[in-house]
């Protein structure tokens, strides 16, 4: 089912387990990580307790707000900071993880739990030097602890590896994974048991009827053949490497165009959404505002039909980069154990290529401006600094680039330090500045869950629209997406829908064993 609405021109203008990291929040009031004069008061203990049992409920939101209030009750114990700590880190609220865990140790810096969530918390920002401080310690202080002497061999060797890689890199020179197979592509032999798309036999392109052959294809969890999986990755890097970061978009009068959010390898779900909205066409203009994969088991299925779709409509179908369009996230949420499930590992080099390539920002009519993340920390970034921006690198850890991809709205006015820890948070007063300084009208945004699958924020200013329903199977939130009709009123209009089935592959099948190092 789907649900449209449509907003107006004016409206418009996120104890019990077997390992010491792994264990439920403690619940002993009694323990000595409880530090300053006095011991705390029975009310801020007792929502600790309830915190705890929300905790091990799954209920992370609600034990984040008890363990607040225990907090406001009793700043001095360490417990209440790393229980905490490890509720935001259920949440992948990454930064206020690590700012919890932190406090916790500076109350009390023997209690060892909180290094844990400190280095739990730097190995989902990929600061892994940072998080092998930190399980050092918890290893020579428990050196008889299976758990902690696994978690450290195992950040150890991803220190080690990164290092030999850093060092190989000034040695050789790099040579192109895309040039590299675009010189075997014609020996790949088509076995005649194939029996799926094909691309034309007259210079291997995408046509609109491969397109409709690969849909019924993965429909049937069907794999596309090796050797049009790397021409497609091929074309695509010719492609990209061709287009701006910044990418103007115009939007003939009267003519719909369509804004979807991610997709984090739904791919049932984004039949649906083609469904509902029909096919992309050189009429149907699409614009697919990055997270394409991870999470979801079928982001193989996403990435080529959405890259498919890229090179059959260049002018007409437009995909920006998301912040899972990364080396480190692929690694860790899954899409690159899928490529290698389903094809090989040198596959992943030039899924990583082409990522780097995706443009940052759209601009449509030169009115509305849409990213994958959101604002910058700085308020003088214009959009001639945008379109400047050399892309073609994996996602920087600061900088502008990083914001573009990685920053949230929040409620309150003024920047703080994002929840993810990465990039900011920013204020409704950042995005009317940002928008009076640069003549936009809004900005539409993708990168966090909404129950209604969008989120219209800033007074119309700030738009959120995200498009995998029922997310990883668990969050029950409706997708949605926008469109908007060309000429002088670009007023936004939302369809949200809801979850279609899929075969029985859960989320995350082919996520990397490193999760367990901080889930």
């Amino acid at each position: 089912t789907s649900t449209t609405v449509a907003l107006n021109s004016q409206q418009a203008s996120g104890e019990k387990m077997t390992s010491t990291e792994s264990e439920a929040p403690v619940a002993s009031p009694t323990s000595t990580a409880l530090m300053g004069p006095t011991s705390p008061p029975p009310e801020a203990d007792q929502f600790k307790t309830e915190a705890n049992s929300a905790f091990n409920l799954g209920h992370y939101d609600q034990a984040i707000d008890l363990y607040s209030k225990a907090i406001n009750l009793y700043d001095k114990s360490a417990i209440y900071y790393a229980n905490r700590s490890f509720a935001y880190l259920r949440t992948e609220c990454f930064g206020y993880a690590l700012s919890d865990a932190s406090r916790a140790i500076a109350l009390d810096q023997s209690y060892i739990k909180a290094y844990y969530r400190r280095a739990s918390a730097n190995m989902a920002l990929g600061k892994f030097k940072l998080a092998l401080t930190d399980f050092e310690q918890v290893h020579r202080r428990r050196p008889g602890d299976s758990d902690a002497k696994a978690k450290y061999t195992e950040c150890k060797k991803i220190v080690q590896q990164k290092a030999f890689e850093k060092a190989i890199a000034y040695e050789e020179k790099r040579v192109s994974p895309c040039d590299e197979i675009s010189q075997s592509l014609q020996s790949m032999t088509i076995e005649d048991s194939y029996d799926g798309p094909k691309l034309s036999e007259e210079g291997n392109k995408v046509t609109r009827e491969f397109v409709t052959q690969l849909l019924d294809y993965y429909k049937k969890s069907k794999v596309l053949h090796r050797r049009y999986a790397y021409q497609i990755l091929v074309d695509m890097k010719a492609l990209l490497s061709a287009e701006a970061t910044l990418v103007d978009v115009a939007v003939p009068e009267g003519t719909k165009f369509t804004i979807c959010g991610d997709v984090h390898g739904q791919f049932f779900d984004l039949l649906n959404i083609f469904e509902l909205n029909g096919l992309p066409s050189e009429t149907n203009p699409y614009l697919f505002n990055g997270d394409f994969v991870d999470r979801g088991s079928f982001s193989v299925e996403c990435i080529f039909t959405l890259f498919s779709l890229k090179l059959l409509y260049p002018k007409s179908f437009f995909l920006a980069r998301g912040n899972h369009e990364s080396e480190y996230m692929n690694k860790i949420y899954g899409f690159e154990g899928e490529v290698k499930a389903k094809y090989a590992d040198k596959m992943v080099q030039l899924f990583r290529e082409v990522f780097n390539l995706l443009p940052l920002v759209h601009l449509i009519d030169g009115r509305i401006l849409v990213m994958h993340g959101g604002l910058f920390s700085s308020d003088d970034v214009t959009l001639e600094d945008i379109r400047k921006i050399d892309r073609n690198m994996d996602i920087p850890d600061s900088g502008p680039m990083s914001e573009l991809l990685w920053s949230d709205p929040q409620d309150l006015p003024g920047r703080a330090p994002s929840k993810r820890g990465v990039a900011v948070q920013f204020g409704p007063d950042v995005t009317e500045r940002f928008c009076k300084n640069n003549g936009l009208d809004y900005i539409v945004r993708s990168h966090e869950v909404k129950e209604k699958g969008y989120e219209v924020a800033h007074s119309g200013r700030c738009i959120t629209v995200f498009s995998a329903p029922n997310y990883c199977d668990t969050m029950g939130n409706k997708g949605a997406y926008i469109t908007l009709t060309g000429g002088k009123d670009l007023s936004p209009k939302f369809t949200s829908f809801d979850c279609v089935p899929h075969p029985t592959v859960r989320p995350m099948a082919y996520s990397s064993s490193l999760m367990q190092l901080f889930s």
